[in-house]
């Protein structure tokens, strides 16, 4: 009998651990590539002639575009907020910097600690998480990724173009830009071109590196933000001028760098495709979930044919040309016009992983997987624009309304009209006042469930 009973209890163990074994693997891991200022229209799969993303429009091919993909915000430290805690960056005290649009080198003002981020509720099931790229989220050491529930951080602590060589450095005095490792600075002012290159080496050794384990991966580029970046493998393709007038360059020429969209473009293009790659070769490209998107409107790329751009709650400013890849679970080569947001990776990605979400605050994302599945409509009834601290804008199914001060009321059926070109307000003068209603029902509740962003004192520049 005793005997027995060690061979029930190993063959038990084995069970459990094999059980283990393939909830493991069951989990999806989760690759979220964020580009910084780039357009609805800067994909091929987006219409994009002026551009070439061969590699992004094969994971179109291969997966979902999402066509109604919003982020939070127009700028870029509030629509990180939103992607990072799942909420209206004004909910989280992250609807502007501190005394300026977003946050700057060694600003007070950071992402509350007491928030929790997608890579913290991915930690809670095992998940190991790698952040590689732009943060922007606060610069101080309290803020930082590694402290945001991030195993491991390459990148900027802000966007590029805050450091010395900036056009207005006169008002702004910036210090040295700083390249971190984790939590330590181990490079100041690197050759920016280098930057997109440097940023998918690290990404890609983190996926080869944790292929065991579950993992999340979060690659925020800093291109296309000006100034435009391309290393000279890419600048092969611009015209010789061009080539030519960057030999010459004297510190950072916005007027040059403008011209080399495409190659810029081409290079973010070839960083997913090395992404793609280190999944398929490591085994992992069948149930890893990688979302494509942009974190605002383009400043100098192409929006069309929405209207309006980086910084406007016009569809150019806030929907972004975003592709889903998740072969196990998506259908192939879709198209999906339902409403979702970047507010709602987190819940999705909770409820894919199996972690509950906090009970003790607001989250305004929604789990959208039979959504991206083509199983259920958006869960969303309604979604809210908002410009810095003013709620603008409000989408409800075929209809936007946007006010502002400066205009009358302006109404558009983004069915008929995704270029807002024809204010329908004078027709539906019914819609118009319900849709009023829903945003000061929506900004009562919002002043009432808020959270305050965190400030430190002695904040100082993490380079002299």
């Amino acid at each position: 009998m005793e005997i027995n009973s060690k061979i029930w209890l190993i063959l038990a163990l084995f069970a459990c651990n094999a059980f283990s074994q393939e909830n493991k693997s069951n989990k999806p891991n989760f690759v979220i590539i964020f580009t910084d200022d780039q357009g609805y229209a800067d994909l091929g799969c987006f219409g994009g002639a002026h551009v070439q993303t061969p590699n992004i429009d094969q994971m179109a091919k291969e997966g979902v575009k999402l066509t109604s993909f919003y982020v939070a915000a127009p700028l870029c430290t509030p629509s990180r907020a939103a992607l990072m805690t799942g909420s209206y960056p004004k909910r989280v005290g992250l609807a502007t910097g501190n005394n300026f649009p977003v946050l700057l080198a060694s600003d007070s003002k950071g992402l509350n600690p007491e928030e929790i981020t997608i890579a913290e509720v991915l930690k809670q099931a095992g998940y190991k998480t790698g952040m590689f790229g732009k943060w922007h989220l606060g610069d101080q050491p309290e803020f930082m990724p590694n402290k945001q529930g991030f195993d491991e951080f390459f990148g900027l602590p802000y966007s590029h173009d805050i450091f010395p060589l900036h056009q207005n450095q006169k008002k702004f005095n910036f210090p040295s830009l700083p390249v971190l490792d984790n939590e330590k600075v181990v490079e100041l002012d690197p050759d920016p071109d280098y930057l997109n290159k440097r940023i998918t080496e690290r990404a890609v050794k983190f996926i080869e590196q944790n292929k065991e384990n579950p993992f999340f991966v979060y690659v925020p580029h800093t291109s296309p933000h000006r100034p435009l970046l391309a290393s000279p493998k890419f600048m092969e393709s611009a015209p010789k001028e061009i080539r030519e007038a960057l030999k010459n360059e004297k510190g950072i020429d916005y007027k040059i760098r403008d011209k080399i969209y495409p190659q810029t473009i081409a290079e973010i293009d070839w960083s997913v495709g090395q992404i793609l790659d280190a999944l398929k070769k490591n085994g992992l490209e069948e149930n890893t979930f990688v979302i494509f998107t942009s974190d605002n409107g383009p400043t100098i790329g192409s929006a069309k044919p929405l209207k309006g751009k980086k910084g406007s709650t016009y569809e150019g400013g806030m929907r972004m040309p975003t592709v889903v890849k998740w072969p196990a679970k998506i259908k192939r080569g879709t198209v999906n016009n339902e409403l979702m947001s970047a507010m709602d990776l987190l819940p999705t990605f909770a409820h894919l992983a199996g972690v509950e979400l906090p009970k003790d605050r607001v989250i305004d994302g929604k789990n959208i997987t039979l959504t991206l599945q083509e199983k259920s409509k958006s869960p969303h009834k309604s979604f809210f624009y908002y410009s810095k601290e003013k709620l603008e804008a409000v989408r409800v199914g075929q209809w936007k309304l946007r006010v502002s001060k400066k205009r009358l009321p302006e109404l558009y059926n983004l069915e008929k009209d995704i270029g807002e070109t024809k204010n329908v307000a004078t027709e539906h003068q019914e819609i118009v006042e319900k849709l009023k209603i829903q945003m000061q029902v929506f900004e009562q509740e919002l002043n009432k469930n808020s959270r305050p962003a965190a400030f430190v004192k002695n904040h100082k520049p993490l380079t002299k």
